[in-house]
Protein backbone atom coordinates (compact mmCIF):
# COMPACT_ATOMS: atom_id res chain seq x y z
CA UNK A 1 0.00 0.00 0.00
CA UNK A 2 1.18 3.90 -0.97
CA UNK A 3 1.50 5.97 2.39
CA UNK A 4 3.13 9.39 3.06
CA UNK A 5 6.41 10.47 4.34
CA UNK A 6 7.43 13.63 5.90
CA UNK A 7 9.07 15.45 2.65
CA UNK A 8 11.19 19.11 2.73
CA UNK A 9 8.48 21.20 1.81
CA UNK A 10 10.80 23.02 -0.41
CA UNK A 11 11.81 20.32 -2.73
CA UNK A 12 9.27 19.82 -5.39
CA UNK A 13 8.78 15.85 -5.44
CA UNK A 14 9.38 13.97 -8.55
CA UNK A 15 7.88 10.79 -10.00
CA UNK A 16 9.93 9.64 -13.29
CA UNK A 17 7.75 6.85 -15.10
CA UNK A 18 10.62 4.87 -17.32
CA UNK A 19 13.87 5.79 -15.38
CA UNK A 20 16.16 3.77 -17.36
CA UNK A 21 15.09 5.04 -20.62
CA UNK A 22 16.77 7.78 -22.57
CA UNK A 23 14.46 10.28 -21.13
CA UNK A 24 14.54 8.84 -17.52
CA UNK A 25 18.33 9.19 -17.48
CA UNK A 26 18.28 13.00 -19.13
CA UNK A 27 15.87 13.72 -16.14
CA UNK A 28 18.04 12.02 -13.28
CA UNK A 29 21.14 13.89 -14.62
CA UNK A 30 18.90 17.41 -14.63
CA UNK A 31 17.56 16.27 -11.00
CA UNK A 32 21.29 16.05 -9.73
CA UNK A 33 22.56 18.57 -10.70
CA UNK A 34 19.65 20.75 -8.47
CA UNK A 35 19.23 18.87 -5.41
CA UNK A 36 18.30 21.63 -3.39
CA UNK A 37 15.18 21.98 -5.96
CA UNK A 38 13.99 18.50 -6.28
CA UNK A 39 13.71 15.45 -4.85
CA UNK A 40 12.74 12.03 -6.24
CA UNK A 41 9.26 9.97 -4.67
CA UNK A 42 9.46 7.27 -6.49
CA UNK A 43 11.09 5.47 -10.20
CA UNK A 44 9.70 3.07 -12.18
CA UNK A 45 10.75 0.94 -15.04
CA UNK A 46 9.46 -2.83 -16.72
CA UNK A 47 12.67 -4.94 -15.99
CA UNK A 48 16.02 -3.03 -16.34
CA UNK A 49 16.79 -4.20 -13.00
CA UNK A 50 20.33 -3.51 -12.61
CA UNK A 51 20.33 -0.20 -13.51
CA UNK A 52 17.18 0.41 -11.69
CA UNK A 53 18.97 -0.85 -8.47
CA UNK A 54 22.19 1.83 -9.25
CA UNK A 55 19.07 4.69 -9.28
CA UNK A 56 17.49 3.90 -6.19
CA UNK A 57 21.09 4.02 -4.34
CA UNK A 58 21.73 6.88 -5.87
CA UNK A 59 18.54 9.24 -5.55
CA UNK A 60 16.99 7.15 -2.55
CA UNK A 61 13.35 7.42 -3.26
CA UNK A 62 10.15 6.50 -1.45
CA UNK A 63 8.88 3.63 -4.09
CA UNK A 64 10.26 2.23 -7.29
CA UNK A 65 8.02 0.51 -9.17
CA UNK A 66 8.50 -2.45 -11.71
CA UNK A 67 6.93 -5.05 -14.40
CA UNK A 68 6.26 -7.91 -12.68
CA UNK A 69 6.53 -9.66 -9.18
CA UNK A 70 9.46 -11.63 -10.56
CA UNK A 71 11.32 -8.30 -11.53
CA UNK A 72 10.26 -6.61 -7.41
CA UNK A 73 11.47 -9.88 -5.76
CA UNK A 74 14.30 -9.21 -7.89
CA UNK A 75 15.19 -5.48 -7.25
CA UNK A 76 14.21 -5.91 -3.63
CA UNK A 77 17.32 -8.38 -2.58
CA UNK A 78 19.81 -6.17 -4.26
CA UNK A 79 18.38 -3.15 -2.04
CA UNK A 80 18.55 -5.36 0.75
CA UNK A 81 21.99 -6.10 0.62
CA UNK A 82 23.08 -2.35 0.33
CA UNK A 83 20.80 -1.21 2.83
CA UNK A 84 18.41 0.67 1.23
CA UNK A 85 14.90 1.12 2.51
CA UNK A 86 13.52 1.90 -1.00
CA UNK A 87 9.72 0.19 -1.03
CA UNK A 88 9.63 -2.26 -3.70
CA UNK A 89 6.05 -2.41 -6.00
CA UNK A 90 5.37 -4.08 -8.88
CA UNK A 91 2.02 -3.81 -11.70
CA UNK A 92 0.05 -1.29 -13.53
CA UNK A 93 -1.67 -0.45 -10.18
CA UNK A 94 1.29 0.65 -8.49
CA UNK A 95 2.18 2.81 -11.74
CA UNK A 96 -1.09 4.75 -11.01
CA UNK A 97 -0.60 5.05 -7.54
CA UNK A 98 3.20 6.41 -7.10
CA UNK A 99 1.87 9.05 -10.51
CA UNK A 100 -1.27 10.30 -8.64
CA UNK A 101 0.08 10.26 -4.79
CA UNK A 102 -0.79 13.43 -3.00
CA UNK A 103 2.79 14.18 -2.30
CA UNK A 104 3.81 14.47 -5.94
CA UNK A 105 4.07 17.71 -7.47
CA UNK A 106 5.68 16.78 -10.96
CA UNK A 107 4.87 13.28 -12.92
CA UNK A 108 7.97 12.77 -15.92
CA UNK A 109 5.97 10.56 -18.48
CA UNK A 110 8.81 8.85 -19.88
CA UNK A 111 7.35 5.21 -20.59
CA UNK A 112 7.41 4.11 -24.15
CA UNK A 113 4.12 2.76 -26.41
CA UNK A 114 0.56 2.93 -24.57
CA UNK A 115 2.06 1.30 -21.27
CA UNK A 116 2.31 4.81 -20.83
CA UNK A 117 -1.36 6.16 -21.35
CA UNK A 118 -2.81 4.70 -17.44
CA UNK A 119 -0.49 5.83 -15.36
CA UNK A 120 0.45 9.29 -17.28
CA UNK A 121 -3.76 9.55 -16.96
CA UNK A 122 -3.66 9.08 -13.55
CA UNK A 123 -1.15 11.98 -12.70
CA UNK A 124 -3.07 14.52 -15.51
CA UNK A 125 -6.53 13.30 -13.58
CA UNK A 126 -5.05 14.44 -10.16
CA UNK A 127 -3.90 17.89 -11.53
CA UNK A 128 -0.25 16.90 -11.48
CA UNK A 129 2.47 18.83 -13.50
CA UNK A 130 3.02 16.24 -16.34
CA UNK A 131 6.22 16.53 -17.91
CA UNK A 132 4.74 13.96 -21.17
CA UNK A 133 7.26 12.38 -23.41
CA UNK A 134 4.77 9.45 -23.61
CA UNK A 135 3.37 10.98 -27.22
CA UNK A 136 1.58 7.71 -27.00
CA UNK A 137 -0.72 8.78 -23.94
CA UNK A 138 -2.05 11.96 -26.69
CA UNK A 139 -2.06 9.57 -29.97
CA UNK A 140 -4.36 6.88 -28.06
CA UNK A 141 -6.77 9.29 -26.35
CA UNK A 142 -6.57 12.44 -27.87
CA UNK A 143 -9.45 14.47 -26.74
CA UNK A 144 -10.68 12.34 -23.59
CA UNK A 145 -6.84 13.48 -22.45
CA UNK A 146 -7.00 16.85 -23.33
CA UNK A 147 -10.35 17.36 -21.39
CA UNK A 148 -8.77 15.90 -18.56
CA UNK A 149 -6.33 18.24 -18.15
CA UNK A 150 -8.80 21.11 -18.47
CA UNK A 151 -11.08 19.39 -15.87
CA UNK A 152 -8.38 18.70 -13.50
CA UNK A 153 -6.59 21.87 -13.91
CA UNK A 154 -3.13 19.98 -14.30
CA UNK A 155 -0.35 22.04 -15.98
CA UNK A 156 1.14 19.90 -18.99
CA UNK A 157 4.27 20.55 -20.75
CA UNK A 158 5.44 18.88 -23.71
CA UNK A 159 9.19 17.93 -22.95
CA UNK A 160 9.78 15.68 -26.96
CA UNK A 161 12.00 18.59 -27.79
CA UNK A 162 9.99 19.80 -30.78
CA UNK A 163 6.70 19.78 -28.81
CA UNK A 164 8.91 21.90 -26.01
CA UNK A 165 10.56 23.97 -29.00
CA UNK A 166 6.93 24.83 -29.76
CA UNK A 167 5.69 25.29 -26.39
CA UNK A 168 8.65 27.94 -25.84
CA UNK A 169 7.96 29.94 -29.09
CA UNK A 170 3.88 30.50 -28.56
CA UNK A 171 2.72 33.28 -27.08
CA UNK A 172 1.68 33.11 -23.35
CA UNK A 173 -1.87 34.42 -24.46
CA UNK A 174 -1.55 30.89 -26.50
CA UNK A 175 -0.33 28.85 -23.67
CA UNK A 176 -3.40 30.46 -21.75
CA UNK A 177 -5.93 28.78 -24.89
CA UNK A 178 -6.62 32.82 -25.78
CA UNK A 179 -4.60 33.84 -29.18
CA UNK A 180 -5.29 30.52 -31.26
CA UNK A 181 -6.01 33.11 -34.62
CA UNK A 182 -2.62 34.60 -34.16
CA UNK A 183 -0.93 31.10 -35.74
CA UNK A 184 -0.32 30.85 -39.02
CA UNK A 185 1.68 27.58 -39.07
CA UNK A 186 3.36 24.99 -36.40
CA UNK A 187 6.68 23.99 -38.26
CA UNK A 188 7.54 20.57 -37.14
CA UNK A 189 11.23 19.83 -37.39
CA UNK A 190 12.88 16.58 -37.80
CA UNK A 191 16.13 14.97 -38.44
CA UNK A 192 14.89 12.74 -41.54
CA UNK A 193 16.83 10.23 -39.36
CA UNK A 194 19.79 7.34 -40.83
CA UNK A 195 17.87 6.88 -44.07
CA UNK A 196 17.16 10.37 -45.20
CA UNK A 197 19.29 10.16 -48.41
CA UNK A 198 19.14 6.04 -48.95
CA UNK A 199 16.79 4.80 -52.00
CA UNK A 200 13.39 3.27 -51.58
CA UNK A 201 15.28 -0.23 -52.48
CA UNK A 202 17.97 0.48 -49.93
CA UNK A 203 15.25 1.41 -46.85
CA UNK A 204 13.03 -1.25 -47.36
CA UNK A 205 15.93 -4.18 -46.65
CA UNK A 206 17.70 -2.19 -43.55
CA UNK A 207 18.61 -4.13 -40.50
CA UNK A 208 17.75 -3.37 -37.12
CA UNK A 209 21.05 -2.15 -36.89
CA UNK A 210 21.23 0.40 -39.12
CA UNK A 211 17.91 1.95 -38.19
CA UNK A 212 19.00 1.98 -34.76
CA UNK A 213 22.05 4.16 -35.83
CA UNK A 214 20.01 8.04 -35.29
CA UNK A 215 22.80 10.66 -36.60
CA UNK A 216 21.82 13.05 -33.79
CA UNK A 217 20.12 11.82 -31.09
CA UNK A 218 20.31 8.95 -28.56
CA UNK A 219 17.35 6.83 -27.71
CA UNK A 220 15.92 3.73 -27.68
CA UNK A 221 15.04 1.08 -29.53
CA UNK A 222 12.01 1.26 -30.85
CA UNK A 223 11.47 5.28 -30.40
CA UNK A 224 14.93 4.94 -32.68
CA UNK A 225 13.21 2.65 -35.52
CA UNK A 226 10.13 5.26 -35.60
CA UNK A 227 12.47 8.01 -36.14
CA UNK A 228 14.21 5.76 -39.49
CA UNK A 229 10.69 5.56 -40.57
CA UNK A 230 9.81 8.86 -40.05
CA UNK A 231 6.60 7.30 -37.91
CA UNK A 232 7.80 8.70 -34.94
CA UNK A 233 7.36 12.01 -36.64
CA UNK A 234 4.06 11.38 -37.57
CA UNK A 235 3.37 10.71 -33.62
CA UNK A 236 4.67 13.98 -33.06
CA UNK A 237 2.43 15.24 -35.83
CA UNK A 238 -1.02 14.02 -34.11
CA UNK A 239 0.41 15.02 -30.82
CA UNK A 240 0.58 18.34 -31.93
CA UNK A 241 -2.29 18.45 -33.26
CA UNK A 242 -3.93 17.87 -29.52
CA UNK A 243 -1.37 19.57 -27.77
CA UNK A 244 -1.79 22.98 -29.63
CA UNK A 245 -5.55 22.62 -30.25
CA UNK A 246 -4.73 23.36 -34.13
CA UNK A 247 -6.11 21.47 -37.26
CA UNK A 248 -3.37 19.08 -39.20
CA UNK A 249 -3.67 21.53 -42.11
CA UNK A 250 -1.89 24.09 -39.71
CA UNK A 251 1.18 21.98 -39.69
CA UNK A 252 4.06 20.88 -41.68
CA UNK A 253 6.82 18.63 -41.05
CA UNK A 254 10.00 19.84 -42.40
CA UNK A 255 13.24 17.78 -42.77
CA UNK A 256 15.76 19.53 -41.02
CA UNK A 257 19.22 17.33 -40.97
CA UNK A 258 21.41 19.06 -38.35
CA UNK A 259 18.82 19.31 -35.12
CA UNK A 260 19.63 22.94 -34.31
CA UNK A 261 16.62 24.32 -34.57
CA UNK A 262 14.01 21.99 -32.94
CA UNK A 263 10.54 23.83 -34.38
CA UNK A 264 9.32 27.08 -35.43
CA UNK A 265 5.58 28.66 -35.00
CA UNK A 266 4.77 31.00 -38.02
CA UNK A 267 2.40 34.12 -36.84
CA UNK A 268 -0.12 35.62 -39.24
CA UNK A 269 1.96 39.10 -39.45
CA UNK A 270 4.89 36.98 -41.33
CA UNK A 271 6.85 36.27 -38.17
CA UNK A 272 8.39 33.31 -37.43
CA UNK A 273 9.50 32.21 -34.24
CA UNK A 274 12.11 29.00 -33.71
CA UNK A 275 13.93 27.32 -30.54
CA UNK A 276 17.40 26.80 -30.76
CA UNK A 277 20.04 24.72 -29.37
CA UNK A 278 22.36 21.51 -29.37
CA UNK A 279 20.53 18.00 -29.60
CA UNK A 280 20.23 17.30 -25.94
CA UNK A 281 16.96 16.29 -24.12
CA UNK A 282 18.37 17.85 -21.03
CA UNK A 283 16.87 21.12 -22.62
CA UNK A 284 13.51 20.56 -22.68
CA UNK A 285 13.10 18.37 -19.52
CA UNK A 286 15.18 21.47 -17.40
CA UNK A 287 12.72 23.94 -19.18
CA UNK A 288 9.58 21.48 -18.26
CA UNK A 289 10.68 21.03 -14.50
CA UNK A 290 11.14 24.63 -13.68
CA UNK A 291 8.78 26.06 -15.95
CA UNK A 292 8.65 29.46 -16.75
CA UNK A 293 11.82 29.92 -14.71
CA UNK A 294 14.77 28.04 -16.11
CA UNK A 295 17.74 26.38 -14.44
CA UNK A 296 21.41 24.86 -15.51
CA UNK A 297 20.83 21.66 -17.25
CA UNK A 298 24.48 20.65 -17.58
CA UNK A 299 24.44 21.38 -21.88
CA UNK A 300 27.31 23.23 -23.92
CA UNK A 301 26.21 26.42 -25.34
CA UNK A 302 25.83 26.20 -29.29
CA UNK A 303 28.04 27.47 -31.41
CA UNK A 304 26.33 29.02 -34.28
CA UNK A 305 29.98 29.45 -35.83
CA UNK A 306 30.77 25.56 -35.87
CA UNK A 307 27.41 24.93 -37.12
CA UNK A 308 27.84 27.09 -40.19
CA UNK A 309 24.49 26.19 -42.20
CA UNK A 310 21.03 24.99 -41.67
CA UNK A 311 19.49 23.08 -43.57
CA UNK A 312 15.57 22.27 -44.67
CA UNK A 313 13.75 20.05 -46.81
CA UNK A 314 10.50 18.78 -47.63
CA UNK A 315 9.45 14.81 -46.53
CA UNK A 316 9.74 12.36 -49.01
CA UNK A 317 6.30 10.98 -48.53
CA UNK A 318 7.56 8.36 -51.08
CA UNK A 319 9.87 6.73 -49.01
CA UNK A 320 8.67 7.62 -46.23
CA UNK A 321 5.07 6.11 -46.23
CA UNK A 322 4.78 6.25 -42.17
CA UNK A 323 4.45 9.82 -42.40
CA UNK A 324 1.70 9.97 -44.95
CA UNK A 325 -0.76 7.03 -42.61
CA UNK A 326 0.40 9.09 -39.57
CA UNK A 327 -1.22 12.35 -40.84
CA UNK A 328 -4.31 10.51 -42.89
CA UNK A 329 -4.83 9.27 -39.47
CA UNK A 330 -4.61 12.84 -37.79
CA UNK A 331 -7.65 14.06 -39.97
CA UNK A 332 -9.38 10.42 -39.24
CA UNK A 333 -9.91 10.66 -35.63
CA UNK A 334 -8.34 8.92 -32.35
CA UNK A 335 -9.97 5.86 -33.32
CA UNK A 336 -7.65 5.96 -36.49
CA UNK A 337 -4.65 7.30 -34.69
CA UNK A 338 -4.78 4.77 -32.00
CA UNK A 339 -5.08 1.68 -34.79
CA UNK A 340 -2.06 3.04 -36.25
CA UNK A 341 -0.20 3.67 -33.24
CA UNK A 342 -1.08 -0.08 -31.87
CA UNK A 343 -0.42 -1.74 -35.22
CA UNK A 344 2.89 0.36 -35.11
CA UNK A 345 4.40 -1.17 -31.90
CA UNK A 346 3.47 -4.59 -32.37
CA UNK A 347 4.99 -4.67 -36.24
CA UNK A 348 8.30 -2.63 -34.76
CA UNK A 349 8.59 -4.90 -32.16
CA UNK A 350 8.23 -7.89 -34.87
CA UNK A 351 10.98 -6.03 -37.22
CA UNK A 352 13.49 -6.01 -33.82
CA UNK A 353 13.19 -9.30 -33.51
CA UNK A 354 13.98 -10.09 -37.19
CA UNK A 355 10.65 -11.41 -37.79
CA UNK A 356 9.79 -9.09 -40.66
CA UNK A 357 11.87 -6.87 -42.91
CA UNK A 358 11.69 -3.19 -42.40
CA UNK A 359 9.82 -2.36 -45.74
CA UNK A 360 7.55 -4.41 -44.04
CA UNK A 361 6.60 -2.50 -41.45
CA UNK A 362 4.79 0.33 -43.43
CA UNK A 363 3.27 -2.62 -45.53
CA UNK A 364 1.50 -4.05 -42.51
CA UNK A 365 0.40 -0.74 -40.99
CA UNK A 366 -1.38 -0.05 -44.45
CA UNK A 367 -3.01 -3.34 -44.47
CA UNK A 368 -4.18 -2.91 -41.03
CA UNK A 369 -5.41 0.60 -41.59
CA UNK A 370 -7.11 -0.70 -44.50
CA UNK A 371 -8.94 -3.37 -42.71
CA UNK A 372 -9.53 -2.37 -38.94
CA UNK A 373 -13.18 -0.89 -38.13
CA UNK A 374 -13.10 1.78 -34.86
CA UNK A 375 -15.18 4.25 -33.48
CA UNK A 376 -13.99 7.26 -31.59
CA UNK A 377 -13.33 5.87 -27.86
CA UNK A 378 -15.75 7.43 -25.69
CA UNK A 379 -13.44 6.43 -22.75
CA UNK A 380 -10.28 4.63 -21.51
CA UNK A 381 -11.53 1.30 -21.58
CA UNK A 382 -12.57 1.91 -25.03
CA UNK A 383 -9.06 3.02 -25.55
CA UNK A 384 -7.60 0.07 -24.00
CA UNK A 385 -10.14 -2.16 -25.89
CA UNK A 386 -9.04 -0.79 -29.21
CA UNK A 387 -5.37 -1.01 -28.65
CA UNK A 388 -5.54 -4.83 -27.71
CA UNK A 389 -7.57 -5.93 -31.07
CA UNK A 390 -5.91 -4.41 -33.25
CA UNK A 391 -2.78 -5.54 -31.81
CA UNK A 392 -4.25 -9.13 -32.15
CA UNK A 393 -5.00 -8.27 -35.80
CA UNK A 394 -1.42 -7.07 -36.51
CA UNK A 395 0.29 -10.62 -35.10
CA UNK A 396 -2.26 -12.34 -37.10
CA UNK A 397 -0.92 -10.31 -40.13
CA UNK A 398 2.78 -10.98 -38.96
CA UNK A 399 1.98 -14.60 -38.28
CA UNK A 400 0.90 -14.85 -42.28
CA UNK A 401 4.32 -13.83 -43.19
CA UNK A 402 6.06 -16.22 -41.88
Amino acid sequence: MIHSDCIPSHCSQVVVLGSTGSIGLNTLDVISQHPDRFSVFALTANTSIELLAQQCLKFLPRYVVVGNGFSAMALQQILNDNHCKTDVLHGIQSLQDVAEHADVDIVVAAIVGAAGLLPTMAAVQTGKRVLLANKESLVMAGRLFMDAVIRSKAQLIPIDSEHNAIFQCLSEQFVDGESGTQVRKILLTGSGGPFRTWSVKDIRRANPEEACNHPNWSMGRKISVDSASLMNKGLEFIEAKWLFDVEPSKIDVVIHPQSIIHSMVEYIDGSVIAQLGNPDMRIPIAYGLTYPDRITAGVPSLDVIAVGQLNFEAPDMMRFPGLRLAMEAADAGTGAAATLNAANEVAVEAFLAQRISFGQVTDILQQIMNTAHWDEPMDLESVVNLDGIVRSMTREAISALD
